[in-house]
């Protein structure tokens, strides 16, 4: 006669543990959370205090009253480096993306005599510091005639963009199957057509992270802009540092005028950062 295995009911004091340790961890990354919130929440006091309130010893403290004008007075100082931003980030994202993306795709499905070599002189220029080339940057645009003017930076970084948005539409465009763009050559068309009609729709993923990237990048630069430029057309990253120019600092100021700063690229994470890890990893498991 055989006897059946006997089981043993799971132990309560399993789900017991693993409560515990979720609740740990979940306790871990609110202290996290809290503790790099830190520098948020001092930028948005320190802004809503009145300059003669403003003291180490109140650092930390909410301001007796709300003072909203620093927003106000901050604004009529730096709206004119926000617009300059925005027609840079735009003009010089949008180029870049371009332009990356037809790059990615000749490099990644037209084999030919030295990409490869092509391929890794473009990268090389992901390593070349800011620095290094700012006195014959400066006077290459100054002999174009772009010194001082909005164009002048948005060439800068558009050829400084061109490596990072070359390599991830290379990688991404590589995962394509060849035989998708094969049928459309023996259907007749041709470089555009294959481009327009198969790669460009299939590339929305890569262009989210391309945008993401390039958009922070130009928004967020400030060595450019302040040697690059005229005060007519400089950026928003260099009219807030003057607003903390000076010996005497009204530190609501520069704190309010940081925040007002932070927007753009805040909304621009907010609105598309769901879709930049799906685009990064967009392509890199094969099914």
């Amino acid at each position: 006669m055989t006897t059946l295995p006997t089981t043993t009911a799971p132990s309560a004091a399993r789900p017991r543990r693993l409560d515990f340790t979720r609740a740990l961890l979940y306790l871990g990354l609110l202290v996290a959370t809290l503790f790099f919130l830190l520098p948020v929440y001092l930028l948005v006091v320190t802004a809503l205090k009145d300059p003669s309130v403003i003291s180490l010893d109140t650092t930390w403290q909410l301001p007796p009253a709300w003072h909203w004008s620093s927003f106000a007075d901050a604004w009529a100082k730096v709206s004119g480096g926000l617009r300059n931003s925005l027609e840079l980030t735009l003009l010089a994202t949008a180029i870049s993306a371009v332009m990356g993306s037809l790059n990615g795709y000749v490099l990644s499905k037209y084999s030919f005599r030295g990409a490869n070599l092509l391929f890794a002189l473009m990268l090389f220029g992901m390593f070349i510091p800011y620095q290094s080339v700012l006195i014959p940057l400066f006077q290459f645009v100054k002999s174009i005639g772009l010194y001082g003017t909005i164009w002048g930076l948005v060439l800068t970084h558009v050829v400084y963009g061109l490596p990072i948005t070359t390599l991830i539409f290379r990688n991404y465009y590589g995962e394509v199957p060849d035989a998708l763009v094969e049928a459309a050559r023996i259907d007749g068309a041709g470089f555009w057509g294959i481009y327009s009609r198969i790669i460009f729709p299939l590339s929305v993923p890569g262009f989210v992270v391309v945008i993401i990237w390039q958009f922070t990048q130009a928004w967020n630069e400030f060595l450019f802009g302040v040697t690059l430029t005229n005060p007519a057309s400089q950026p928003i990253t260099v009219a807030l540092a003057q607003l903390a120019g000076g010996q005497a600092v009204s530190w609501n100021l520069p704190m309010a005028g940081a925040i007002l700063t932070a927007i753009p690229t805040l909304l621009v994470y907010v609105l598309l950062g769901r879709y930049f890890v799906r685009g990064l990893l967009a392509g890199s498991v094969k099914g």
